[in-house]
C-alpha cells in the first residue's frame, strides 16, 4: 500500500509541505505535484520525485520566502541537478543544499542574464582541494546551459563546487570559505619571502596546498602527524631559509585559527617548500 502524507502547505505548482508521521513534516518535490491541492489533502508519496526533511527551522523558513521569486521551471530542474549531484558524488547530500543551491543559483542566472561579470579568487585553490566537487559543478553548470541557454562565468563553478562539498561534509560554506582564506594568504606569504611566482597549474603546487589543506583539518581534530626530531634536525641544517618559512606558515596558521599547531607540520612544510623553491 502506497504510503500517504498530509498536506500541510502548497508552496507552489511543484513543492508541498507534508506532515510525515516519522518526521514530521517533509517537502515534496515533483511536477505539478502541488497542481488544484489543498492543505490537509492527502498525497501519496510517490508522486513526489524527490523528498527531504527541513528540520532547522531557520532554513524552513528560508526556503518557504525563497520560493515565490523563483521561476517554477528552476524549481523543477533543481530537481534533476541534486539528483544527479547526489549520484555523482555516490551519497546522500546535507538537506541545507536544497536551501543554500537553490538561492544561489537563481541570483547567479539573474546575475548571468543582467551581464553582470565577477571573479573568483579562490578558484584555483578550490579546484586543487576538491577536484570532485569541482568536476561536478562544472557539468552543473553545462546542464544550466542546456536547459536554459544561460552561460556562467567560470567563477561560479568554484561556488558551486563549494556548495556541493558543503552538503557532503556538512560544513558550512563560512568555514570552508574561511579556510580557502588561509590557504591562499600562506601560499601568498610564501611567494612574498621567497621572491617567487608559483606555477599554479604544477603538481607541487596542488600538493602544497592539499597537505595545508590537511594541516588545517588536523589542528581542528587536535592531530599530530608524529615526532621526527632527528628528520626536522637535518631540515633545519640542509634547508634553514625553507625551514624558517615554514615556522612563519605555522604561526600565520596559529594565529588565524586560534589553536596550537603540531610542530611536526614544519617538517612536511618544509619539504613541500623545499620543492617548489628548488623547481622556482
Amino acid at each position: 500500500m502506497e504510503q500517504q502524507v498530509k498536506i500541510k502547505k502548497v508552496l507552489n505548482n511543484n513543492v508541498v509541505i507534508a506532515e510525515h508521521p516519522m518526521h514530521k513534516e517533509v517537502v515534496l518535490i515533483g511536477k505539478g505535484i502541488g497542481f488544484n491541492r489543498k492543505k490537509d489533502d492527502d498525497i501519496s508519496f510517490s508522486k513526489a520525485d524527490k523528498t527531504f526533511l527541513l528540520s532547522n527551522e531557520k532554513e524552513k523558513e528560508q526556503y518557504v520566502n525563497l520560493l515565490p521569486f523563483i521561476d517554477e521551471r528552476l524549481i523543477d530542474f533543481m530537481n534533476d541537478v541534486l539528483v544527479h549531484i547526489e549520484n555523482r558524488m555516490g551519497q546522500e547530500l546535507n538537506q541545507h543544499i536544497h536551501v543554500a543551491l537553490t538561492d544561489h543559483l537563481a541570483f547567479a542566472i539573474n546575475r548571468a542574464k543582467q551581464g553582470m561579470k565577477f571573479s573568483n579568487p579562490f578558484l584555483l585553490e578550490i579546484e586543487s582541494l576538491y577536484p570532485k566537487e569541482y568536476q561536478i559543478a562544472m557539468e552543473v553548470v553545462t546542464m544550466i546551459y542546456d536547459e536554459m541557454d544561460i552561460q556562467f562565468p567560470e567563477g561560479e563553478v568554484g561556488f558551486i563546487a563549494l556548495h556541493i562539498h558543503s552538503a557532503v561534509t556538512d560544513k558550512t560554506l563560512r568555514e570552508i570559505n574561511r579556510h580557502n582564506q588561509l590557504i591562499t594568504k600562506l601560499v601568498s606569504l610564501v611567494e612574498e619571502t621567497m621572491e617567487i611566482d608559483i606555477d599554479k597549474n604544477s603538481v607541487d603546487y596542488h600538493r602544497l596546498v592539499q597537505h595545508l589543506h590537511r594541516a588545517i583539518d588536523r589542528v581542528h581534530h587536535e592531530e599530530k602527524v608524529g615526532d621526527e626530531i632527528k628528520l626536522a634536525n637535518m631540515l633545519k641544517q640542509e634547508y634553514p631559509v625553507c625551514y624558517n618559512l615554514a615556522w612563519k606558515l605555522i604561526k600565520v596558521m596559529q594565529k588565524q585559527l586560534n589553536k596550537p599547531v603540531d610542530e611536526s607540520e614544519a617538517i612536511y612544510l618544509t619539504i613541500h617548500l623545499q620543492r617548489l623553491t628548488h623547481k622556482s
